[in-house]
């Protein structure tokens, strides 16, 4: 960004027309989604124990970790009744905007929508690193 000559700041426009690389994903920011320019899942820079970038999304991670036991922070702004509340229980699904917790002592169900999640804990290790490829195993991720 430099400044025109009238002193004002000078910024850096998009490019109209066409599409952004991983505009087709639905993420928020362009070039942020699927592939995020760098063509296919293949195509992507392997980092060992981490999840490819078109990937590592929250969802995705809750996915890898389904059947596990899971306690779930979440906010409620301008709630009277509880602001903030704690969910514990084993993670039955997740989709892009919701996750589906199953209370393993009472058997309930809970559809909580993502954007009140604030964080997820678990008390074991967790499956990060997404299977490509065919077959190819899954990491663990334990802070050690």
């Amino acid at each position: 960004m430099g400044q025109n000559n009238q002193g004002q700041p000078q910024y850096q426009t998009m490019p109209t027309g066409g599409t952004f690389p991983g505009a087709a994903s639905g993420g928020m920011f362009p070039g942020a989604g699927a592939g995020a320019g760098m063509g296919t899942p293949s195509a992507a820079p392997s980092i060992p124990g981490m999840l490819p970038l078109e990937q590592s999304y929250i969802e995705n991670i809750l996915r890898l970790n389904r059947g596990k036991l899971a306690t779930v922070y979440a906010t409620f702004e301008n709630n009277t009744e509880w602001n903030a509340k704690i969910f514990k229980g084993i993670i039955e699904a997740a989709g892009r905007d919701h996750l589906i917790l199953s209370d393993p002592q009472t058997g309930q169900r809970i559809l909580l929508p993502m954007i009140y999640l604030d964080y997820v804990t678990f008390d074991e290790e967790i499956e990060y690193e997404y299977p490509f490829g065919g077959g190819q195993g899954l990491s663990q991720y334990s802070p050690r």
